[in-house]
């Protein structure tokens, strides 16, 4: 039987709202952890109905984002208090969906949450799907500000070439503003998708009928919140500093040209991990935002590669750990 609900719930003493859709409510469970930090991916979900033959699809707007800003929630917290609330999350779509274990999809920024998560709690995900990883911020940074500023000096973008060389190339001495710098030239000359979240993102938020103008102003206002206030949380993010070991199996799916959540260092930090059974695929023709901007590409490597490791009974035998695109 099909489902498709919404819940504004109580979450760390907290309404917080949930989607919930899928063709079958026998199917697995996927739980999206957006970006951001403050931007929700439930506008993209006009673009991934196609996920929804094979999974239930859960999009959440977690504290000060989007609908749950809306409901009059629009403090932001620590990334920690969103790990918890990531549990409560789960819990709930255990009980409600009536499933032993969930698949975890983290994106961008929600990696920042899904990768210890999914080290603290293995008893609740049957497997996590990265994408836009950030790996380690501060190298990534430093390696995105030096890439942007050779593209945009090769394009005599003179502009682009003072602001990147005002703010230097070292993340560690940017405040916000340096940082929104970097982003800006960066995602401006993305060769792949230029300019994604104004091209994308926010006409989907103010179009794309998933949120009410009202929503949509406070999930404008709430991604601008939460970077803001969660700047040195984020900046300071490295997955190296957690063990390497999941005993979940893992799986990168990346945009293989990504210049904003570098592709090399997301294909690094996958030959660091251990996990009893992981597996990477590069989204062609795609950068930042993989899973939306080539939506269908994305959801033949969740149905050929997730659902026989989470479902086996439904696919062919697992590949054998370590195996890659």
């Amino acid at each position: 039987m099909a489902i498709n609900e919404q819940h504004h719930l109580s979450i760390g003493g907290v309404e917080q709202w949930l989607q919930i859709r899928g063709d079958s409510a026998d199917n697995p469970v996927l739980l999206v952890l957006h970006g951001g930090p403050g931007s929700p991916y439930a506008v993209f979900g006009p673009l991934i109905r196609s996920w929804e033959r094979h999974f239930t699809v859960v999009q959440w707007d977690r504290r000060g984002c989007g609908k749950t800003r809306a409901r009059g929630t629009r403090q932001t917290a620590p990334f920690a208090r969103h790990l918890e609330d990531a549990i409560e999350v789960t819990e709930f779509l255990r009980a409600h969906l009536r499933q032993d274990k969930i698949v975890l999809m983290a994106g961008s920024m929600g990696t920042i949450i899904g990768l210890p998560l999914a080290q603290q709690r293995p008893d609740l995900y049957s497997a996590l799907v990265t994408t836009d990883l950030y790996a380690d911020m501060r190298r990534n940074e430093a390696l995105g500000h030096a890439r942007c500023l050779e593209r945009v000096r090769a394009a005599g973008n003179t502009r682009a070439v003072r602001d990147l060389e005002r703010i230097g190339g070292d993340p560690a001495a940017w405040d916000l503003r340096a940082w929104q710098t970097k982003m800006k030239w960066t995602m401006a000359t993305d060769p792949v998708t230029p300019n994604a979240v104004s091209k994308l993102l926010f006409p989907l938020a103010l179009r794309g009928g998933v949120y009410t103008k009202r929503e949509a102003w406070h999930l404008l206002a709430g991604f601008m919140a939460t970077q803001k206030a969660m700047f040195g949380e984020y900046m300071a993010f490295n997955a190296y500093d957690l063990p390497a070991r999941y005993e979940v199996p893992v799986f990168v799916f990346q945009g293989a040209d990504d210049v904003l959540t570098l592709t090399d260092l997301a294909q690094e930090y996958f030959a660091h991990l251990d996990a009893p059974h992981k597996e990477i695929a590069l989204i062609e023709d795609a950068s930042h935002f993989a899973a939306f901007t080539q939506p269908e590409r994305f959801g033949e490597e969740l149905v050929s590669r997730v659902l026989p490791v989470v479902r086996p009974r439904t696919g062919a035998a697992a590949a054998p750990a370590g195996s890659g695109a």
